[in-house]
């Protein structure tokens, strides 16, 4: 590792830890030794770094359900580094940083809103799956939503109770969002939104019964879409967010700041929309304030116009080519009965890379 990127990665350490106050650190349980060791040993509460009262009190009352919630921020962090990809901020966790994503999360960003959200979705959907799978003594399938079957199928299997799972998620991701400022309202609202989402794509899934797969009979349960589905949605939701302004005013216990949508011509937002109301950075650049990254070395597309085309992510300083060895399956086969027969091959491929 050269001096530079050491020196940048203190710079991120010391402005991260700046802002610690009012950052998820909880987060980090996804990550590193204590997320490895989830399945193996008993959860310690008072070990999780970050948590307020009413969390580390959720913690110990229902602690078969932890592995969920964290099997579930790590879900969300790997669909937010999916969903940005190709962008200039893509999603960068830090490793053996108590803030996983620096100060990024410092400001009241669009990155931060889709953060927030996919991050409570994650917690809800592993929490929902987690129950449908057995794997918790106090949850499983949801008999409350399953009215009179429809025509050619009945009820059968395991419905998956994603109320129960948005409860989980609604408790104990919004505990430490209870401060009377704007950032709180802001982190409840994409919370929420994350959490609607799967609320909203709730759908049917059938399986076919008889002879054949004839499907003389089919019976239906109601399933949680694939993550994917709810990333790509939400992944919409951050292109079109609603900037806000933050207004001020004073109620019986103090000051306490709302938001209010910052263009009245524009449509206001709804629960289903992401918020925020600071403008990012441009990610062009390492930033230790910021918490950039920059884009140097990135992998670039050199056919594509788009944000993750050679012009947009190396932000115009250009890009560099090398050619790249990739060995490789072809000239593949089917044989009776049953396998696959490959030989290999190198291919050879031209790689851009943001100077």
């Amino acid at each position: 590792m050269d001096l530079y990127l050491i020196g940048y990665l203190m710079c991120v350490w010391l402005s991260s830890s700046r802002v610690l106050g009012g950052y998820p650190i909880w987060w980090s349980l996804a990550l590193g030794q204590q997320y490895s060791s989830l399945g193996s040993q008993p959860i310690l509460c008072g070990s999780i770094p970050g948590l307020v009262p009413k969390q580390l009190r959720f913690c110990r009352n229902y602690i078969e359900i932890m592995p969920s919630v964290a099997e579930g921020i790590k879900l969300g962090i790997q669909e937010c580094q999916h969903q940005f990809r190709g962008r200039r901020w893509n999603c960068t966790t830090i490793k053996d940083n108590l803030a996983i994503f620096g100060p990024v999360l410092d400001k009241a960003t669009r990155e931060s809103a889709f953060v927030h959200a996919i991050a409570s979705a994650g917690v809800a959907y592993a929490v929902t799956r987690s129950c449908a799978e057995g794997t918790s003594t106090m949850c499983g399938c949801d008999a409350h939503h399953k009215g009179p079957p429809g025509e050619g199928w009945k009820w059968g299997g395991c419905s998956e109770d994603a109320e129960f799972g948005v409860l989980v998620s609604r408790e104990f991701a919004d505990a430490r969002e209870n401060r009377p400022d704007a950032r709180s309202a802001m982190n409840r609202h994409n919370n929420e939104a994350g959490r609607t989402t799967i609320l909203d794509h709730m759908h049917l899934r059938c399986k076919c019964h008889g002879l054949s797969g004839s499907c003389e009979v089919k019976t239906c349960w109601w399933a949680q879409p694939v993550f994917r589905m709810l990333g790509d949605y939400l992944k919409d939701k951050y292109d079109s967010a609603s900037e806000m302004v933050v207004e001020k005013h004073r109620e019986s216990r103090g000051w306490v700041e709302t938001l209010r949508v910052k263009y009245n011509f524009f449509k206001h937002p709804t629960e289903r929309d992401l918020v925020y109301y600071e403008g990012s950075p441009n990610f062009c650049e390492p930033n230790p304030e910021t918490g950039s990254f920059g884009t140097r070395d990135r992998v670039c597309n050199v056919s594509s116009h788009g944000i993750e085309g050679c012009d947009l992510l190396c932000c115009g300083r250009g890009h560099n080519t090398r050619t790249e060895k990739r060995k490789e399956k072809c000239h593949c086969n089917f044989h009776w009965c049953c396998y696959v027969s490959c030989q290999e091959c190198v291919g050879i491929y031209d790689v851009h890379t943001c100077k």
